[in-house]
């Protein structure tokens, strides 16, 4: 392997690797992108719950200092004694609890009695007289601490962190109902236990929609990133497998070129060995039989070795040709009247064969720079192609159109085409599948097209006809 496919290789591996690459962060990214989520929302999430406890101490704060000041204190005064029985406090202590919470998010307050162990005051009249539940957070109040906890009627997925929106999700808050000495103003006791329940379920909602969103952007972002990536090594692999190719086709060319160096070298030497003797044949054949004593069967051999040498020296003329291209010169000359020479040429034989041929040269002037006898020589083998291909009542089309700075041919046939496998060595030197030919024909086209700086490609399928196109360029 030369250096410049060793590179391309290494290039190629270097392009996988990154694909591979590429793959493996997708995956690691998109793993490491849902922990990252989770942690972000429940940073919010106990944002919140910081927010709504602290809400709820001052509250409680406030309820207790409210509760003593506006409802203890007058009612022991008015009545001797509290009695939440008695429809008058009832009435009173409702009144100071929602004056006290109205406009906070507390959604239910119950104020129990420690000693009896019971709800003893309710926003909610239907709980009064319900006994307390012994739930640490209600068993630390009434030692004197504040807690919180969340109470919450949905589960979460899997157990990954990850919960499903809907259902309710709330905040209960137990804050020590402390008594003290009206007089003195001192704390000495807890009197009861407040219990505020708030609803969080707007606002947790919220968060885990935010939690979801962060995880889709997170893996869309990444995905199309991925996308991006694959494309570019898509793009990279595609032009190091171009480059490659192109690099096979220049060594290819090459050793070709190099082939034909050395076959032409042979073939012009052993060519201008057989010119000459194939002349004295020739000659000597034609004075045979036009000597006075020759007969009908002498006369007839004289003429088939004059007809064979003269086929004999076409053949090696066109090895001499094949050999020694020879170098365009070229004049202003014109497209169309080359075409149309050739068409007037063959015209006895695409009359015998019955073939129609069908163009849209149209008078126009086609200018171009080039050898008049040479370009005649290339199209006449093109067209002489099309016609041995063709059986009796086909057709050819012609088409020329004029390109920026090309004339692009194109000669089109519904001959019996040529296979695939076929198609692949037509510019072989000496490959034929007619009998009688030196498979030296399109070679020599495709030199005298490339020596005025043009190029040639032939579309062909077996039973499905041929279409060659001459690309030719145009004077500036």
């Amino acid at each position: 392997m030369v250096p410049s496919q060793q590179n391309i290789a290494a290039r190629g591996k270097q392009f996988r690797l990154v694909k591979f690459f590429a793959w493996a962060s997708f995956i690691v990214l998109v793993i490491f992108s849902f922990p990252f989520s989770l942690v972000i929302s429940q940073q919010a999430k106990e944002t919140l719950l910081r927010s709504y406890e602290n809400s709820a101490i001052t509250v409680g704060e406030n309820l207790n200092h409210q509760i003593f000041q506006n409802f203890v204190v007058p009612v022991i005064q008015n009545f001797g004694s509290i009695k939440l029985s008695d429809e008058e406090q009832y009435r009173l202590m409702d009144r100071v609890v929602r004056n006290t919470i109205h406009g906070f998010n507390v959604e239910l307050v119950n104020v129990y009695a420690i000693g009896q162990g019971v709800i003893a005051y309710s926003t909610d009249p239907k709980l009064i007289g319900r006994k307390a539940q012994q739930t640490e957070g209600y068993l630390k109040a009434i030692k004197g601490e504040r807690s919180s906890g969340l109470v919450s009627q949905r589960s979460e997925l899997w157990g990954l962190g990850i919960e499903p929106i809907g259902g309710d999700r709330k905040l209960r808050t137990y804050i020590p109902l402390r008594g003290s000495n009206p007089y003195l103003g001192s704390e000495t006791y807890v009197a009861g236990v407040f219990e505020l329940t708030q609803d969080l379920t707007w606002e947790y909602d919220s968060i885990i929609k935010f939690q979801y969103l962060i995880f889709g952007l997170s893996i869309l972002i990444m995905g199309l990133i991925f996308v991006a990536l694959l494309l570019v090594v898509h793009k990279a692999e595609g032009i190091i497998e171009q480059r490659a190719k192109e690099q096979r086709d220049l060594q290819e060319q090459l050793h070709q070129a190099e082939r034909l160096a050395a076959l032409g070298e042979m073939v012009a030497a052993v060519s201008h060995e057989i010119k000459n003797p194939l002349g004295i044949i020739r000659s000597t054949a034609e004075l045979l039989a036009g000597m006075p004593g020759a007969d009908d069967t002498q006369r007839k051999l004289s003429t088939v070795i004059t007809e064979e040498s003269t086929r004999l020296n076409r053949i090696v003329t066109e090895f001499l040709d094949f050999a020694r291209p020879q170098v365009p010169r070229s004049r202003e000359c014109d497209l169309r009247e080359i075409i149309e020479k050739n068409l007037y040429f063959l015209k006895p034989e695409l009359q015998k064969k019955g073939i129609t041929v069908k163009d849209n040269l149209n008078g126009r002037s086609l200018t171009l720079l080039a050898d008049h006898e040479l370009l005649y020589r290339a199209f006449l083998n093109i067209f002489i192609n099309s016609i041995q291909s063709i059986g009796d009542g086909g057709k050819i089309d012609i088409s020329v159109e004029q390109l920026r700075d090309q004339y692009r041919i194109e000669i089109q046939d519904n001959g019996c085409g040529i296979s695939r496998e076929n198609l692949k060595k037509i510019f072989n030197p000496f490959f034929t599948t007619k009998e009688k030919g030196s498979g030296l024909g399109l070679p020599i086209v495709r030199k005298i097209i490339e020596g005025h700086q043009g190029s040639i490609t032939i579309e062909s399928e077996e039973g499905g006809g041929t279409k060659v196109m001459v690309l030719l360029p145009r004077p500036a």
